[in-house]
């Protein structure tokens, strides 16, 4: 996927390009793309921006920092089909966002744990 969107940049150097995967931000920002389309900002608005900002003022060292840092989390908000594990973060974390619709159920309560355990090991709160 990556190698398309490089394709992509090369070939057609005006376009915007955009993440829709937020485990490739800055390795997206690395080859021109201009930001994301996030999952993780629902519960890590600052610390997405900061790290697309830090990016895009050339603190690449930052970027990567954050990019790096919370990996963890955002592979847990991917743990089963989107958006599931984010609906499920933000109501673990106070806010009343519901359930999924059908087709979609609940997530499986092992799956729960690996998602809760990360979001206390980041101190994960209102709008950090």
């Amino acid at each position: 996927m990556f190698s398309y969107a490089a394709e992509i940049a090369r070939v057609v150097p005006e376009l915007d390009i955009y993440s829709g995967n937020d485990d490739m931000t800055v390795p997206l920002l690395s080859i021109g793309g201009k930001g994301v389309i996030s999952v993780s900002a629902n519960i890590l608005p600052e610390i997405v921006h900061n790290m697309v900002m830090a990016f895009l003022n050339k603190d690449i060292d930052k970027a990567r920092e954050l990019q790096l840092k919370y990996n963890d989390l955002v592979n847990a908000l991917f743990i089963e089909v989107n958006p599931v594990p984010i609906k499920e973060a933000m109501n673990f974390l106070g806010y009343d966002v519901g359930g999924c619709r059908l087709p979609l159920g609940e997530m499986s309560e092992k799956n729960k744990e690996i998602l809760y355990e990360v979001i206390r090991k980041h101190e994960v709160s209102e709008w950090k």
